[in-house]
């Protein structure tokens, strides 16, 4: 599932760090019932980050659904028939991780 918001257009400015477009605890419950294996999203993160609670995170990444953020140029991929590829660099440790994401058409 990938979430377009058109938020990465903030992106290099001030504005990127203030109040971001997220995706709530129950939006969360309702991907998980319809079976997602990936979110994406076009936004600084996930969660609202006035949030410590981080439900977003908690529920996807307790499920074992990996997350990706900063993502851009989402207006670009079609509604169906592509195939994400999330292709990590050499990373030992740490919680998160830098990916190179693309859409192949």
């Amino acid at each position: 599932m990938l979430i377009r918001t058109d938020f990465s257009r903030h992106w290099g400015t001030e504005e990127y760090f203030g109040a971001n477009p997220f995706v709530t605890g129950d939006a969360c419950d309702v991907l998980l019932a319809q079976g997602v294996r990936f979110v994406g999203i076009d936004s600084l993160n996930i969660d609202d980050t006035a949030d410590p609670s981080r439900p977003a995170h908690t529920k996807l990444l307790g499920a074992g659904i990996p997350i990706c953020e900063h993502m851009t140029n989402l207006a670009e991929v079609p509604a169906s028939g592509g195939r994400l590829h999330a292709v990590p660099i050499a990373w030992v440790g740490g919680a998160s991780f830098p990916v190179r994401a693309y859409v192949l058409t």
